[in-house]
């Protein structure tokens, strides 16, 4: 039996891609530091997933055990197999990457040959890489070299809204039946698993940008606009005209900019725009703003979701006007139940939105700052 380590048992880990390798018959090993989790899923041995849609379906994922993340049965787990992925947040990565690299160091002693792939399944760019890196960093110049040979960190991305639903077994999980995943060819060493709904491609950035700059942009928009409106959920922020109208644009202004770096045909992405807004509106999701909104800063960074789109449409000239106002309305998110925010909004208290909006987004084009700060007092 093929098995491999889903590293998160959260619910992207078991919604998205945990529920993608049992459908290509590995015996998933999930690993995490819950300990509620970690019992529920050796105990049900089994969980279903409700797909909520315009037709709703469930199905059962099964032939499934968990370990803990941070114990010495991880490190065991990783001899056993040939795949390991991870859905557990961009900024986690540093944290379980001394961890992965014991695992290495454990094949490396063991003499262990087999070919090992690692693919960070996370919204952020070139996760894979980075996480490479962080392993490296942990590594004797010995399981360096084993790894060069044995280990691949092909990167990838990711796309399926799976919010927080409360069902009756804690380990059930809500989901919508839209989902993409792509992974770059060159990454893997060794044979490339048989992995159903992965999508090989020879240029992920293609569509690690069109996912960044249309669902993260879109959503994220969707949500400070929606938050500053009182709204709860997205698909109530969507349905108002009027933060539609600015939503839909300031993905019509990212991908203006994507069609012009990509060669992308006009017409198709706009399509892929309609489906994205579509996705937006699933009632069944509940999708709350403030889960959606959280870690502004992150979020407001210059390679993420906001920033990169405007700095992009602005390289070929391109208008950039409700992009600016998505931006602006990020600088007034607040949620108490999130940390980044907080901060954001006290340092703007403290130091002025200008010199935070350089500080953060490192924009260098100052009437692009001073258009973000003007948009942020109207929004006031």
């Amino acid at each position: 039996m093929k098995k491999v380590i889903q590293l998160g048992a959260g619910n992207i880990g078991r919604g998205f891609i945990g529920y993608l390798l049992h459908k290509s018959g590995y015996h998933v090993i999930f690993a995490d530091v819950v300990e509620k989790v970690v019992t529920q899923i050796n105990e049900d041995k089994k969980y279903t997933i409700f797909v909520m849609d315009t037709e709703c379906m469930e199905d059962e994922v099964s032939n499934i055990s968990a370990i803990y993340s941070n114990k010495d049965e991880f490190i065991d787990a990783m001899g056993e197999v040939s795949l390991l992925t991870t859905a557990v947040g961009p900024n986690v990565l540093k944290i379980v990457a001394p961890t992965i690299a014991k695992g290495i160091e454990a094949r490396f002693k063991s003499g262990n040959k087999e070919y090992l792939n690692i693919i960070a399944c996370e919204n952020a760019v070139n996760a894979s890489s980075g996480l490479k890196e962080n392993v490296y960093e942990n590594l004797s110049e010995d399981a360096k070299a084993y790894a060069n040979e044995f280990v691949g960190f092909p990167n990838s991305s990711v796309d399926r809204i799976v919010p927080p639903a409360k069902c009756d077994n804690p380990i059930d999980v809500v989901v919508e039946k839209y989902y993409e995943w792509n992974v770059e060819r060159d990454g893997f060493k060794g044979e490339i698993p048989n992995i159903e709904g992965m999508n090989l491609t020879d240029n992920l950035m293609a569509y690690v940008e069109r996912k960044l700059f249309t669902l993260n942009t879109g959503h994220a928009i969707s949500a400070y606009l929606g938050n500053l409106k009182g709204y709860k959920t997205v698909d109530e922020s969507i349905n108002d005209e009027e933060i539609y109208n600015v939503v839909k644009a300031a993905m019509i202004e990212s991908g203006n900019g994507l069609i012009k770096k990509y060669n992308f045909d006009e017409e198709m992405h706009l399509k892929y725009i309609d489906k994205i807004i579509l996705r937006f509106k699933n009632v069944h999701l509940n999708d709350d703003v403030e889960r959606v909104g959280r870690e502004p800063l992150r979020k407001l960074s210059p390679s993420d979701r906001l920033i990169k789109p405007l700095e992009t449409a602005l390289s070929y000239g391109l208008d950039v006007d409700n992009l600016i106002t998505g931006i602006a309305a990020a600088l007034r998110f607040c949620s108490d139940a999130d940390a980044q925010s907080l901060k954001l909004n006290k340092d703007i208290e403290e130091k002025g939105v200008t010199e935070i909006i350089t500080t953060i987004t490192q924009i260098t084009d100052k009437s692009i700052i001073e258009a973000i700060a003007n948009k942020h007092t109207e929004l006031a």
